[in-house]
């Protein structure tokens, strides 16, 4: 045998799958968890944790996980199918710069991308404060008071507006017509039509200068420049509605109003649009954050999140959101939204981005956009076709001379420039930050040519006195502060140090799924070939997202269960809702429109009642038994009750009480035979993949959580994606879209783009196929097992609220801190903020039970960690106990006066009866690594009286240093 030979038949061996770097607990550890649950197997533990009823015995029909080099350069060879031309369809999505120090710093840095909803506000105030900042951005340039933290895309921001419009009417108003101009962007009128059905509003579609609106209609928007690039003076239709008592929204371009008049100034109620063009890639349609500005007297109808100026426990300055009693989870059916997700990644590079220009530089790019159109406008002109010759902001409409303008697309094509095609033969040149004259002269050519170069010099920019806007904005230093690249960067840096990420600790939040988002995952979302693509791009240039959709789609159906996908919802709230509409429009078909009872647990996520309440259906609640199971009896008296009306069950599973509800079958087979649809909240999936597909148990309909079963990362309380799957019944009712179907389909449009935030779907088909069938499966196994692990810790130290077969939980458990509040007047909020100080972010609080946490670990979490978790829960109690026996005062010690910032602990004066270390350095691990929070324990109240929610003009970010 030769040396070759010999050298061939060694074994080489084999690469470390992923998935055991996705998983926290090595093969030692798992062995000694399982050791403490008096498990002697994970198989004989999966077995009592999961109910057999609900198991099913196949495997999972995936390939194994592939290596991280193989996913990218699959993601790679996808990529690059992708044709990315020049694209100036606009209808609001433009090309835009996302500046290196803002990608690097923000959009790439996982302490900003790994953070969770700032609901504790203390170790939050970094991407507080840039929210505010945003939110001042939004308003100075809208010239309206009052802002939101974002919303989830244009489309569904003038969707948001109609409702609030609608319940902003008087009491005894019957308004309930809505009017939407003509010229708005197709996509926005279709997700208004969308949304305004199941409410029963009818939109009225016209001529602005035409419409008279009279006292059946309650609300109009309008488009700021128009979508085919007019700029019209809205003021006169303004005064109008007005004097009937209807109010007017406004869709508008933000980086627009850095030249033209203020749509406040000219009366308007609301203002929405994106903000998209500042600094976010357009992603072939997200995600992207919106933006809502509105009047003072209608903040407490307004959707979403807003953020405000509050003080903390010493008086200083601190961040938090205010009027947080509008959140979904505590109004439910009430709520003013079922918004869950808003885009606060997104609308903190946006928020960057306006810092990196600041006011003069927003100017000089708008008026560069606007002299390159208007220069080639006057070049189509010279070339003899015909231009609207209204003002302009960055959109050209032309007439080709006939027969041209399949010689203009032909010319266009070559050249691999996209344009938007009107139905009466004209063509829309929308112009961005990217087109120089070198584009300009290229476009000019597919027409007949012209001299760039004269044209920019011979350019008019008047514009109309009432169009053009003389009020001043972003005055305040933050805006002017960060010009050099260093001062940026040191400021994205001190903000980012103020917020706890997955890069301080694990985020233990119960329903939430904090886990690990791995860099192989991320890395393609910032790659051109994915990030620059128009959403209504040509679909034959955009060949890799297609195959990437196809697999996605692919993997999730095997996964589930079910037999078609929509990738479109762009939060788990809007598949929640485009969920029901599925389900309603399928009731329509077959004759049963009164079919509008929806049935819903007390224990289900806020959102559930929420959605079933904009899709039009009345809620009616099912009643959990003690175990905190589904009451069945009460379930099928319900359904029984509501037999000629029953549309849907809402049942979310494992259940939100964190347990493998036995009788889930049966309370599906209750459903059905009462003629209504399941919907299954998905939410709680990462307890299930590779255990029970939700098709299998009965479920018709399932929205899944992208942003937590499947890694895309949570941004801070955003971006999400929600798909919903259905089975084969109900595939004909999935979200269409007008781009796609040209708006013949059975469903409109949930969201703004076809496929919702398809930039970040990358993300989760990489996770699948690096995990692959058998490290999806562990996933799921350690996932209950941490929780497990947890409960058993600390079950000596707080009750676990409720348990499943074999004395379990699912993926998540509930501990009941009411005990401490009767020994020590400790509560769940002191208990929150004490964790601060050890160096955590707390686990969900009093949800969906007052008085608690909700904790899950997430497969991600090594023993480690969870140990540490359990060691600082325990040395809270051990607190609470020193407080019940006399040692400290019940208003002075280390729990009431939590957390602890790094100036408290070192100031002159230390008058509290325990001691500093105890204070800022309560066990071992905070003394060898110590987060500080930035702020000491926030008043909400006082932030709630006094609601300040843009940067206050003798704020200055050095202030509290």
């Amino acid at each position: 045998m030769s040396h070759r030979d010999a050298e061939a038949t060694f074994d080489l061996p084999a690469a470390t799958p992923f998935h055991r770097r996705h998983v926290g607990p090595g093969p030692d550890d798992v062995e000694e968890m399982l050791a403490v649950l008096g498990q002697s197997s994970m198989d004989a533990f999966i077995d009592t944790a999961l109910p057999a009823a609900i198991r099913d015995p196949r495997p999972l029909a995936l390939p194994e996980g592939l290596s991280e080099s193989e996913v990218l350069a699959t993601l790679r060879r996808m990529a690059d199918r992708n044709q990315v031309w020049r694209s100036y369809i606009g209808c609001g999505y433009h090309g835009t710069h996302t500046p290196p120090v803002v990608q690097r710093n923000i959009l790439e840095d996982p302490g900003w991308y790994t953070q969770y909803t700032p609901y504790q506000a203390e170790i939050s105030q970094g991407r507080l404060e840039l929210l505010l900042v945003f939110q001042t951005l939004v308003s100075d340039l809208t010239g309206l008071p009052v802002a939101n933290a974002s919303l989830l895309d244009e489309g569904t921001a003038a969707a948001e507006a109609m409702a609030m419009f609608h319940r902003l009417r008087p009491r005894r108003s019957a308004a309930n017509r809505f009017f939407v101009a003509a010229d708005c962007h197709p996509q926005t009128l279709a997700v208004l039509q969308t949304r305004a059905a199941p409410l029963g509003i009818e939109v009225l579609v016209g001529d602005a200068d035409a419409f008279a609106p009279d006292a059946e209609v309650f609300g109009c928007l309008l488009q700021y420049p128009a979508t085919d690039g007019r700029v019209l003076d809205h003021s006169a239709f303004v005064e109008r509605a007005h004097e009937v008592g209807c109010m007017v929204a406004v869709a508008a371009d933000l980086l627009a109003l850095t030249v033209l008049r203020e749509p406040g100034a000219w009366g308007a109620d609301a203002v929405v649009g994106s903000t998209q063009r500042f600094g976010v890639p357009m992603g072939y349609g997200g995600p992207h954050a919106a933006y809502m500005a509105t009047r003072d007297k209608n903040k407490r109808q307004m959707p979403g999140r807003i953020i405000g100026v509050s003080r903390d426990s010493r008086g200083r300055r601190a961040l938090r959101m205010s009027l947080q009693t509008r959140e979904q989870h505590i109004r439910r059916a009430k709520a003013t939204s079922n918004i869950c997700t808003a885009q606060v990644l997104l609308a903190n590079i946006a928020a960057a981005y306006a810092c990196y220009h600041g006011p003069d530089g927003l100017k000089s790019m708008a008026r560069r956009i606007r002299r390159q159109a208007l220069a080639l406008r006057d070049g189509l002109t010279a070339a003899g076709h015909r231009v609207a010759t209204d003002p302009i902001f960055d959109t050209v409409r032309v007439w080709p001379v006939e027969p041209e303008r399949d010689a203009v697309l032909r010319a266009a094509a070559a050249r691999r420039i996209n344009l938007r095609q009107l139905d009466d033969g004209s063509l829309c040149i929308s112009l961005d930050e990217t087109v120089d004259p070198e584009d300009v002269a290229d476009l000019l050519a597919c027409f007949g040519g012209g001299d760039v170069t004269a044209l920019l010099r011979g350019v008019d920019e008047l514009l109309p006195a009432a169009l053009e806007r003389s009020t001043a904005y972003l005055e305040h230093p933050t805006f002017h502060r960060y010009r050099s690249e260093t001062e940026m960067m040191r400021w994205l840096g001190r903000l980012r140090s103020r917020d706890l990420s997955l890069c301080q600790s694990m985020i233990p939040l119960g329903s939430c799924t904090m886990k690990l988002n791995a860099a192989a995952e991320m890395i393609a979302v910032t790659w051109p070939e994915f990030g620059a693509m128009h959403p209504f791009a040509p679909r034959e240039q955009a060949a890799g997202y297609v195959e990437l959709f196809e697999r996605l789609e692919s993997q999730l159906c095997e996964i589930t269960g079910f037999d078609a996908f929509s990738l479109q919802p762009n939060a788990g709230s809007q598949g929640e809702y485009a969920g029901l509409l599925a389900i309603q429009a399928w009731h329509v078909a077959r004759g049963h429109a009164d079919r509008r009872v929806c049935l819903i647990p007390t224990s289900a996520h806020g959102t559930n009642p929420a959605s079933a309440v904009m899709a039009g259906m009345d809620v009616v609640a099912v009643n959990c038994d003690d175990n905190g199971n589904i009451d069945i009896a009460n379930l099928r008296e319900r359904a029984s009750k509501h037999a000629d009306r029953l549309g849907a069950l809402m049942v979310t599973y494992p259940s939100t009480h964190g347990v493998f509800e036995e009788g889930i079958r049966e309370i599906c087979d209750i459903v059905h035979e009462h003629g209504g649809q399941v919907y299954f909240d998905g939410a709680n999936l990462n307890a299930l993949v590779g255990f029970s597909r939700p098709a299998d148990l009965g479920a018709d309909v399932c929205h899944l959580n992208l942003h937590k079963t499947f890694a895309i990362p949570h941004g801070g309380g955003g971006p999400g994606v929600g798909p919903i799957g259905v089975r084969a019944h109900l595939a004909p009712y999935l979200p269409g879209h007008p781009a796609v179907d040209g708006g013949e389909g059975v469903q409109g449009p949930v969201a703004a783009a076809p496929w919702g935030s398809a930039s970040v779907l990358p993300i989760s088909w990489a996770y699948i196929a690096l995990n692959g069938s058998t490290g999806l499966r562990r996933a799921t196994e350690v996932a209950i097992l941490n929780a497990n692990y947890i409960a058993a810790r600390l079950v000596d130290h707080f009750p676990v609220l409720y348990r499943g077969p074999g004395g379990l939980v699912a993926h998540e458990c509930i501990l009941d801190v009411r005990g401490l509040r009767k020994i020590a007047g400790v509560t769940v909020d002191d208990v929150a903020k004490r964790l601060m100080d050890y160096g955590f972010h707390a686990p969900t609080m009093s949800w969906p039970v007052a008085g608690t946490l909700m904790v899950e670990p997430t497969e991600s979490e090594s023993r480690r960690e969870l140990d540490r978790f359990c060691e600082a829960m325990e040395g809270i109690c051990a607190e609470a106990r020193r407080i019940a026996a006399g040692e400290w005062p019940a208003d002075d010690n280390p729990l009431h006066n939590a957390p602890h910032t790094a100036d408290m602990v070192a100031a002159d004066h230390w008058p509290h009866a325990y001691p500093r270390s105890l204070a800022g350095w309560p066990n071992a691990h905070s003394r060898e690594y110590k987060f500080w929070p930035h702020v000491g324990r926030v008043d909400n109240a006082w932030g709630d009286r006094n609601l300040i929610s843009v940067c206050p003009p003798d704020e200055s970010d050095e202030g509290n240093d």
